[in-house]
């Protein structure tokens, strides 16, 4: 199953003609059927509807299709049906303007400062007459939706795949740099020794005899191994690595992984900090900023992933 990003645009067009059989072709009305799908990232789904009035009747079917497909993000499905060819512009029924015009008197009787009708609004008006019919566009509309959210979400799985990749890219430079970080902890306990050893030679030669060389070596030993522990990383990486192991897993199921993702990327990033914290070595240190940096790069992708 793919991945899916938050991002993502499609959008589809198609004629729509009349189907009222009139005995001429040329007397029919058509139409253009627009639809347009476009989302960004959002911690739910979030669905939006911008339709033309002779469409909005078809926003609860829209909202099914919608909610069947989609699991997260801000939706905007913008809808449209806009006339086209020469049925616009088709001579208006003489019969309806004069009563267009009827009405225009009685309205203007009661209220003289209204408006008169301009010629777009009395094309517009006329014009339902012979356009096209709710029935067409009901017809349309599914298959034009249908197919635009199927390029929509292809277009999500082609940038979530691309966001995938990346996220695969960060997980093998932490794995590098885990590995670099696995022999510092001995080298840096082992130096901490010999400083401890040197600093009780130096002890017993400002007190000679009253601590004998065993004694001052063990207790050398002992703070060493104190500082091993407290320095110690091998849990940090041991869990580092599982979280890496699971972001990996869930990359491969795909689906709904967004949530997971985020969950793992705090993680990772709270397993990057208690090293930067136990660090005893300034390359450790280093290793530790360079882990926060590749991690925080990763949230950034994982904010756009359904």
């Amino acid at each position: 199953m793919s991945v899916y990003s938050m991002t993502g645009y499609a959008s589809g067009q198609q004629d729509v003609a009349n189907g009222a059989a009139d005995g001429a072709s040329a007397g029919r009305s058509q139409a253009r059927l627009g639809l347009e799908l476009r989302s960004v990232n959002s911690r739910f789904l979030d669905l939006g509807f911008r339709l033309s009035d002779e469409l909005r009747q078809h926003e609860p079917a829209l909202r099914e299709l919608l909610n069947r497909r989609l699991k997260r993000g801000k939706v905007e499905l913008r809808a449209y049906l806009q006339e086209a060819g020469t049925a616009a512009l088709a001579d208006p029924p003489a019969r309806m303007l004069q009563r267009l015009a009827s009405v225009q008197d009685q309205v203007r009787a009661w209220l003289p400062n209204a408006a008169p009708l301009s010629v777009a609004e009395v094309l517009r008006v006329t014009g339902g007459a012979e356009s096209v019919s709710d029935e067409d566009t009901a017809a349309a509309l599914p298959g034009l939706a249908a197919s635009v959210l199927d390029d929509f979400m292809a277009a999500r799985a082609r940038e979530g795949e691309r966001l995938a990749t990346l996220i695969r890219d960060r997980v093998a430079q932490l794995r590098d740099l885990a590995r670099l970080a696995e022999p510092l902890v001995p080298q840096a306990v082992e130096a901490q020794k010999q400083r401890f050893i040197a600093r009780w030679n130096e002890a017993l030669a400002g007190h000679e005899g009253q601590v004998s060389a065993s004694a001052a070596q063990e207790r050398a030993l002992t703070e060493a191994t104190a500082f091993a522990i407290r320095i110690d990383v091998a849990e940090e990486l041991g869990r580092l690595a599982a979280h890496l192991d699971e972001i990996e897993a869930v990359l491969a199921k795909g689906g709904e992984a967004g949530k997971r993702l985020d969950f793992l990327i705090q993680e990772l990033h709270r397993e990057a900090n208690t090293l930067g914290s136990k660090s005893a070595a300034l390359e450790l240190t280093r290793i530790s900023v360079d882990m926060k940096v590749l991690i925080e790069q990763m949230r950034e992708q994982v904010q756009n992933i359904e």
